[in-house]
């Protein structure tokens, strides 16, 4: 665990969230500045700080994370309707919190938004 992250202390429950999902590999709750219906962020309980810094062996646990996402969109009853999966990496794609997360946006129809 990184000692600053916040996603960290969310994932060992040392801050509170609302949490929908928690496992051995992967913690999932309701994003605090939410930019769709359902917003809700999916991240390693271990500390990765983007997709940059994967390495070889975490290559099943982001498959984890995008598999939780399903789970996830499934319980909350957007999997039919549709949902978006997106990482952002780095400052200029949108990451504010370097530890890696999964956005999971649905409950409307999402704009095709690229450039």
């Amino acid at each position: 665990m990184a000692s600053d992250c916040v996603f960290c202390k969310i994932a060992a429950g040392e801050i509170d969230s609302r949490v929908l999902y928690r496992d051995e590999l992967a913690t999932a709750f309701w994003d605090i500045h939410p930019v769709a219906p359902l917003h809700i962020l999916i991240v390693p309980n271990r500390h990765i700080s983007s997709v940059n810094e994967m390495n070889a062996e975490d290559e099943a646990l982001v498959g984890h994370l995008v598999y939780v996402a399903k789970l996830v969109a499934k319980e909350q009853g957007v999997d039919q309707a549709g949902y978006r999966l997106s990482i952002n990496t780095g400052p200029n794609a949108g990451q504010s919190v370097f530890h890696i997360h999964v956005h999971l946006l649905a409950g409307k129809p999402l704009p095709i938004h690229i450039g």
